[in-house]
């Protein structure tokens, strides 16, 4: 099998991918490299995107790599030269989705010998992954990883004219690529990444050995990045990290923090910067005093607290405290006392007894949280806690999953309730999906509004009436133009 890739063969490696040496990242500046062009001229292409935001944000970049190469989008499969899945590793049943979808893709393999189809993102970053495609997935002509798009167009070159496979994946701390080119999914809305990769290694998450370790931006690619988009009338962008409150420390030539960064960006001429994710241990009083004096930061925050049991957070390895996580929350409160607070969750981690899963529901209730993500955990190959014993059903998982649902649920009805009554500046996103003839767009503190009004306000922020608060969303009635 190996010899078919001639060229291109590079397998990942989990235990370098562990490996953190204090060594300085190198930047590379795509603009001087890999300009292959008219490779894809007459071809057609489709980028279907799984996982996060960030695998959103590295789809976009994709997708402008593709079409400086002169492919052309399509959403049609049968049409399609050229199928890549952007995918994501952060739980089992996201890797299935993926496979299954390569199974259902064999098809028009069969019908068009000449269709390329690739795997790239986060599973490639994963041993038994690349083991699986390589023997029993042999459709699947490229695969690469997280840390090497960028060399997108030297694989498809060989794919193209010399009719190699090419499997190429990293197992690095990685580097950060400036000037890639992106075909971004929205015209008002942009993500902005201002920070790759993971040290936090928490011990369910593979995220630290898919993409690499901590290394930021400098501040002035950032800022340049976002004036662009103010340039291009852009309204709204999220800043992207898998930790964004870690942002800078990597930094060996200046003291430049996640909270001078929000200072900076909040001069320029964006309505709404947002940002995602943030870790409890690093979230500071800067940061949160940033979001309470500056108008265009929004006063929304995701704080991911995966369990509300110190004892539970230790094994996950989370490096706060049950007490310290409720003392940042009501800081938060304090300086910022609107707020829209939501949060991640895992139930079923290995171990965690009933009483510990009851101080979960507690600690949802005393902070107010206005939206959740909640999961039953699940096992990563590779991980540490996938050697932990787990004693807790799945029948007993799935309970404590519906029970934590309902007190998220109610607090989410809570939240959109106080608005209720009020004005809203809300950013129109498009049609609703349910229904044509209504508008649909996000608050500042990031609540779905659907509202009737002309589709001329499309990617404009509007004033609105909140006449009616729903537990998902919000309803209400067109003012004006804001």
């Amino acid at each position: 099998m190996d010899k078919d890739y001639a060229k291109y063969f590079v397998k990942p490696s989990i235990k370098d991918a562990r490996k953190r040496k204090n060594e300085e990242t190198p930047t590379i500046n795509y603009d001087e490299h890999f300009n292959i062009k008219g490779i894809g001229k007459g071809k057609h292409y489709h980028v279907e995107t799984y996982g996060c935001q960030g695998n959103e944000a590295d789809s976009e970049t994709i997708r402008g790599i593709l079409e400086a190469l002169e492919f052309t989008w399509t959403d049609k499969l049968e049409e399609s030269d050229l199928i890549i899945l952007n995918t994501c590793a952060i739980r089992e049943n996201a890797e299935n989705r993926v496979f299954g979808e390569l199974g259902r893709l064999k098809k028009y393999k069969r019908n068009n010998p000449d269709l390329i189809l690739g795997v790239a993102g986060c599973m490639p970053q994963e041993e038994d992954v690349v083991e699986r495609i390589l023997h029993k997935v042999q459709h699947v002509d490229l695969v690469f990883g997280t840390h090497n798009i960028y060399k997108l167009p030297e694989y498809l070159e060989s794919v193209i004219l010399s009719k190699e496979r090419v499997i190429e994946v990293y197992s690095e701390e990685g580097s950060i690529v400036e000037n890639l080119p992106k075909i971004r999914e929205h015209t008002k809305k942009a993500w902005v990444n201002i920070m790759f990769g993971c040290d936090e290694f928490c011990t369910y998450c593979i995220v630290p050995y898919t993409r690499g370790k901590e290394r930021s931006r400098s501040p002035k690619q950032i800022i340049k990045e976002v004036q662009e988009l103010v340039d291009g009338g852009y309204q709204e962008v999220t800043l992207l990290g898998q930790n964004v409150n870690s942002y800078g420390r990597d930094f060996t030539d200046k003291n430049y923090t996640f909270g001078d960064l929000l200072e900076d960006l909040s001069d320029l001429a964006i309505p709404r910067i947002r940002f995602t994710t943030s870790h409890p241990k690093d979230f500071d009083v800067k940061t949160i005093q940033m979001i309470a004096d500056k108008k265009n930061l929004m006063p929304y925050i995701h704080l991911p607290v995966q369990s509300g049991s110190t004892e539970v957070l230790k094994r996950m390895n989370r490096k706060y405290t049950k007490d310290s996580y409720l003392t940042l929350v009501n800081k938060i409160y304090e300086l910022i006392p609107d707020v829209s607070l939501t949060t991640d969750i895992i139930v079923g981690f290995p171990g965690e007894t009933r009483e510990q899963f009851e101080e979960t529901l507690d600690l949802v209730k005393a902070c107010r949280f206005e939206g959740a993500y909640t999961f039953i955990y699940s096992a990563r190959e590779g991980t540490p806690a996938a050697n932990y014993e787990d004693n807790v059903s799945p029948s007993e998982k799935k309970a404590r999953l519906l029970e934590l649902n309902k007190v998220v649920n109610d607090g989410y009805l809570f939240g959109n309730k106080r608005f209720e009554g009020t004005l809203q500046n809300v950013l129109v996103d498009g049609e609703s999906k349910h229904n044509p003839e209504v508008l649909a767009g996000y608050t500042e503190h990031n609540k779905l509004v659907n509202f009737v009004a002309d589709k001329s306000l499309i990617g404009e922020i509007v004033k609105v009436k909140i006449v009616e608060a729903k537990t998902w969303h919000l309803l209400g009635e067109y003012i004006e133009r804001v």
